[in-house]
Order: C-alpha cells, then sequence, then structure tokens
C-alpha cells in the first residue's frame, strides 16, 4: 500500500515526531511505501480560494510545495497526518497543507475511497483538547470520502521526550497493522 504522511511538528525530535517515525519503521515493515511531507520545513501558503486549482495542470496556481503533496496523495492509498496540538487546534505549520486539500475538489480529482489515520499529542491531560485536531480531520475526511482506520491521541506531552514515558509510539506503531 502506498502511504503518504503529512506532518506538522516543527520538532525534528519532538513527540508527534517519535510517534510518526513509529508509525513509518512499522509500516515498511509490513511492505508498505511511504512518503512523508514535513510540512514546517516546505514552503506552503495558504488557501487562496481563487478557484483555479488544476488550471495549469498543478494542483494550486500558486506554485509551492502543496504542488509536491497533491500527486503523492492522488497516488496513495491512504494519508497519515501527524501534528501535536497548537494552542488548541491545528498548527500553521500543517494548515496549509490541509486547507490545500480543497484543490483536489474544485480540480475534479477521484480521491474517495482513500484510508486515513491521525496522529496527535498535546500538552494537557484532558483529552478533549485533542478535539481540535481530530474534530476538523474528521470532517475533512468525510467531505472527501476517506475512510478512517484509526487514530493515537496522546495527553501529557511537551517537552521533547515526554512521550517516552507513555505507549503513544507503540500505539503509533500497532496503527500500521489497520493498513
Amino acid at each position: 500500500m502506498k502511504i503518504v504522511v503529512i506532518t506538522g511538528s516543527p520538532r525534528k525530535n519532538g513527540n508527534s515526531f517519535a510517534m510518526t517515525d513509529a508509525f513509518i519503521q512499522e509500516a515498511e515493515k509490513r511492505g508498505h511505501t511511504i512518503r512523508r511531507f514535513d510540512a514546517a520545513f516546505l514552503k506552503i501558503g495558504g488557501c487562496h480560494a481563487c478557484m483555479t486549482c488544476y488550471k495549469t495542470g498543478k494542483a494550486c496556481s500558486f506554485d509551492d510545495d502543496f504542488n509536491d503533496i497533491a500527486p503523492a496523495i492522488l497516488e496513495a492509498d491512504a494519508v497519515v497526518f501527524t501534528m501535536p496540538v497548537y494552542w488548541y487546534s491545528i498548527p500553521a505549520q500543517i494548515k496549509g497543507a490541509i486547507d490545500r486539500l480543497f484543490s483536489l475538489v474544485v480540480g475534479g480529482k477521484e480521491v474517495a475511497g482513500k484510508k486515513w489515520a491521525l496522529i496527535a499529542c498535546c500538552e494537557e491531560e484532558d483529552t478533549t483538547v485533542l478535539d481540535g485536531v481530530r474534530t476538523p480531520m474528521e470532517r475533512t475526511a468525510a467531505l472527501l470520502q476517506w475512510e478512517k482506520v484509526g487514530e493515537v491521541l496522546i495527553p501529557g506531552v511537551l517537552n521533547v521526550g515526554d512521550i517516552d514515558h507513555t505507549d503513544g509510539c507503540q500505539q503509533a506503531a500497532a496503527l500500521a497493522d489497520k493498513f
């Protein structure tokens, strides 16, 4: 299976990256092909709502790194989003990429039927804090007609290495079994 992984953290050694790496390692062991995009280190602007998606042959008329992500998503069987919660919501580092999924709809691309999953963490112990990421991602996937295969939502991690005191990496690795 071809799986696109889009990350949303700027901390390469952070907690969500640790879970991402655990998932990818396990998915590759199972024979899946992974294409990873670390959105925080790419140039991806927000959607301009200009409705010119795919008019230039690319997903977006405003040419940036999303135009590398879009064809990978179209070719993929599944998409996994990984991110920390920033200020009770989706981090800006990945939000542009998520908003630009709009181009697939406007461009009339066939994306229904893909599988998807979410890996997220937050500082607070209150698991409802993760709703700020989970709910919009579920709504996005519903619009795209993607099938959710799982989620890993880990509260109570802030500092680098805090994830090691949870089962977050184990849960992320186990998520690979669902693809």
